[in-house]
């Protein structure tokens, strides 16, 4: 992986706590380990920080380039459209540059988590656990 990377892990947000906590702790896991990212978390809404706030949370961290992962299971509406909207990504594109201080950065949007042999081991995970209650 290149050195100076930020992630912006992007949350829908929630009214309740839990959302958040549970977006928060995916961003640590992902941050752990690796020296070269500065991992921050931001949210689409009713929760802080905004999608603005977390970019400009990462003003001063030396990073040279961001990537915005919706931490959504699929592509949808807040995904496809609102998402990139709030961010400045033109329609069809997945990149533009946002302005950090007095640095131009490179922003990349990745795709949702989507179908995955990962989420369905945990999927199998949880069956069980509700079976052994």
């Amino acid at each position: 992986m290149e050195n100076n990377i930020g992630v912006l892990v992007l949350g829908h947000g929630s009214s309740l706590p839990y959302n958040k906590e549970v977006v928060s702790a995916v961003a640590e896991m992902i941050g752990n380990g690796d020296g070269n990212m500065v991992v921050k978390t931001a949210f689409l809404n009713l929760d802080t920080p905004t999608l603005h706030e977390g970019l400009k949370s990462f003003e001063g961290t030396g990073i040279e380039k961001i990537v915005a992962l919706p931490c959504f299971l699929a592509p949808g509406v807040h995904t496809t459209q609102d998402i990139p909207r709030v961010l400045g990504i033109k329609e069809g594109e997945n990149q533009t540059t946002v302005k950090l201080g007095d640095s131009e950065i490179e922003l990349l949007y990745a795709q949702p988590l989507g179908a995955d042999s990962c989420i369905a081991n945990l999927a199998r995970e949880r069956i069980g656990e509700v079976l052994q209650e």
